[in-house]
């Protein structure tokens, strides 16, 4: 049964539209806000775009909701996805351990299941603050990385807890998933996308490329410390460093179309979707509005108005928010064009989740 979506119907303004557009401008004035905001809400089909600033400094260009961007930890909810559609079809299991799946990997992360992986609870360290790596991304930041080489960073370093006793966000967990995915079909971790998410969910404007061009159009993304200008940093980076942990490229619509899919509806079986909600305490980096709880390569928010689900991202340039409803018909995303995390800029943070806030009681309002 095809699992593509119809063509999204447009939807007749809102009275909250214009509040949820100042909410976006908000942002977008503030000193150190991103040059650009785009946000979009899914509807039983019906879709609201809503925007401000620009999509490229020195221009009067909105933000479209078919311009690329980079989904940075967005992308480790679609690694979510792989491998729960590879346990539907009994090509993995969440008990699968790396010792099963991925034997030439140190044997003291052998008995690390899936599940783990997960959940964020492997106890892997993270490959990504591993001082080799750091340093190949200051001495060229547009290298090429061998995907399949990304934990030889930390291959020589213990679990950093025991697995399953605590929640720990790494970069690493993801790298595995998808490693494990590959071990399993013999697939290269890009195809697997096509067949287990992209062409299901009708995504056509989503890719993982390995190196830093962004398809045109783009939002592009920007460094901003005043008092200087913002620094355009869209291409700064190469996207193989990152890989299935937040190497993704896509667009608005795209982005949304994922976020109802993944949170609801027939990508996932009943009974896998079960055990992908088996929550946790634990926030998504960035923290996402309300409270944080982690499932699996899902994390849920219990916000003022309701409960929805889905992951967050940040990067040089792009942070993401997006998240569905439980049952998968209503969908929201919310994309700003800088970087925004607690370490960076919390004041900014706690300002970017209160609007995403406001935009998932837009999405529950009756």
């Amino acid at each position: 049964m095809a699992l593509a979506p119809a063509a999204p119907a447009a939807a007749e303004p809102r009275g909250d539209d214009r509040e949820l557009r100042a909410r976006l401008q908000e942002l977008v004035d503030r000193p150190d806000g991103p040059p650009g905001a785009i946000a979009v809400l899914r509807e039983d089909g019906h879709v609201r775009v809503l925007r401000a600033g620009v999509a490229e400094v020195g221009t009067g260009r909105p933000p479209r909701s078919t311009d690329h961007m980079r989904l940075a930890s967005a992308a480790k909810a679609f690694s979510g996805a792989v491998a729960l559609r590879l346990v539907d079809c009994g090509l993995l299991g969440l008990d699968d351990t790396i010792a099963d799946r991925l034997p030439s990997l140190p044997s003291d992360w052998g008995a690390v299941t899936l599940r783990q992986l997960l959940h964020h609870t492997s106890g892997l360290p993270d490959y990504s603050m591993a001082q080799g790596f750091v340093d190949l991304i200051v001495a060229d930041p547009h290298h090429v990385f061998d995907s399949q080489h990304l934990l030889d960073f930390v291959a020589d370093e213990d679990l950093e807890f025991t697995p399953g006793s605590r929640y720990q966000y790494s970069n690493s967990d993801n790298i595995a998933v998808a490693l494990m995915a590959e071990a399993a079909t013999g697939q290269r971790y890009e195809d697997l996308l096509a067949s287990q998410v992209y062409r299901p969910l009708g995504l056509t404007q989503t890719s993982l490329p390995s190196g830093y061009e962004l398809p045109e159009p783009y939002l592009h993304g920007y460094a901003v410390q005043p008092p200087d200008p913002p620094e355009d940093v869209s291409t700064q980076f190469g996207a193989s460093g990152a890989w299935a942990s937040g190497g993704l490229v896509s667009t608005p619509r795209d982005f949304n179309t994922f976020a109802a899919g993944y949170a609801g509806g027939p990508l996932i079986s009943d009974e896998t979707r079960q055990q992908q909600r088996a929550f946790i305490e634990g926030a998504s980096e960035p923290a996402g509005p309300g409270a944080n709880r982690a499932g699996l390569a899902i994390f849920e928010y219990t916000t003022r108005c309701g409960v929805v689900l889905g992951h967050t991202g940040n990067t040089a340039g792009y942070t993401q928010f997006g998240a569905g409803t439980p049952d998968g018909r209503r969908s929201v995303t919310v994309s700003v064009s800088s970087q925004v995390n607690q370490r960076g800029n919390p004041d900014l943070l706690a300002h970017l989740r209160a609007v995403e806030e406001d935009f998932v009681c837009a999405l529950l309002a009756d």
